[in-house]
């Protein structure tokens, strides 16, 4: 074998390394978990120091990339079942799943050890984020819709954990944040668990409210969009402690939710997998939109 076709190789193998490990930390979601604490770090801090934000970054892409491995190894058989899913490291048979676990426990260390050197409290939160989501959310999935409501939990804990690593404290403040979130996932997953309807059948996951894709789980996903509207225009009245919003910020808020409940509107009225994709779009540009809003509003 030639010097060249050696490099090319290689190179091959690298990339197939990197893709995977993408894959199996869930690259797009652990940024946007990295993004919200970011966010919710520059809501809460009085001066931003550099070295937290990068601890933040690499300590939050750590815990949730391990939640994920974590997930993945548990759901390896149900993952060959689903389209979207089969072609995963552990399913596609790219990596064993002593490999991944060893990962999961490596991710899972160092991402608990880099947020305790943020603050004790940051380290719990992830700790806590890890545990929910490998070890009560994934074995549930299978069992019960009410899985996304636990899932909701770990998912809500990132905004919230910008404020605990700015401030080491949790108070009403990170709560709200927390509440933000956790009332965004249920429209935003519902949105999801809609669209893959026939695909988690075949695993055996009943992901939206109902068990069904029909009226009685779409008011489901009014609702809880009403309450997220709610909670997230709450700081404009000063009953947050620190957190606050003006009314401007609050006004924008208030519109992008809007926006969200028309898109769930919609969906209610009509029932298709087109609108429930723009309801899952716009769930995603209304929780990125409103935490840039809170981190804008803090410094004009």
């Amino acid at each position: 074998m030639s010097t060249s076709v050696k490099t090319s190789a290689t190179e091959k193998s690298f990339a197939t390394i990197i893709d995977d490990f993408k894959q199996i930390t869930k690259l797009g979601l652990s940024l946007s978990v990295v993004f919200s604490a970011i966010a919710g770090y520059l809501i809460a801090a009085d001066t931003i120091q550099i070295s937290v934000l990068i601890s933040l970054a690499i300590g939050g892409y750590c815990m949730v990339g391990a939640s994920n491995v974590f997930n993945q190894v548990i759901e390896k058989d149900t993952d060959k079942l689903m389209k979207r899913t089969r072609n995963r490291p552990l399913p596609a048979g790219r990596m064993s799943v002593n490999t991944a676990m060893t990962l999961g426990i490596i991710l899972a260390v160092a991402g608990i050890v880099i947020l305790y050197n943020i603050n004790p409290k940051t380290a719990l939160f992830g700790a806590v984020s890890i545990f929910l989501y490998a070890s009560v959310y994934t074995p549930l999935k299978p069992v019960t819709p009410l899985a996304v409501f636990v899932g909701a939990i770990p998912g809500a804990i990132p905004f919230m954990l910008g404020w605990v690593a700015a401030t080491g404290k949790f108070g009403i403040e990170a709560g709200i944040l927390f509440v933000i979130q956790f009332f965004w996932q249920f429209p935003h997953f519902w949105a999801i668990g809609w669209l893959q309807f026939d695909e988690y059948k075949k695993a055996g996951f009943d992901m939206l409210p109902t068990g069904t894709k029909d009226k009685k789980a779409t008011s489901q996903i009014l609702l809880y969009t009403v309450w997220m509207i709610l909670v997230s225009i709450l700081p404009v009245f000063g009953l947050t402690g620190e957190l606050k919003l003006s009314i401007v910020g609050a006004i924008f808020v208030f519109a992008f939710g809007l926006l969200m409940l028309l898109a769930g509107i919609k969906l209610h009225k009509n029932q298709t997998d087109v609108l429930a994709r723009k309801l899952m779009l716009t769930s995603v540009l209304y929780i990125t939109v409103v935490q840039v809003i809170f981190v804008v509003d803090k410094f004009i």
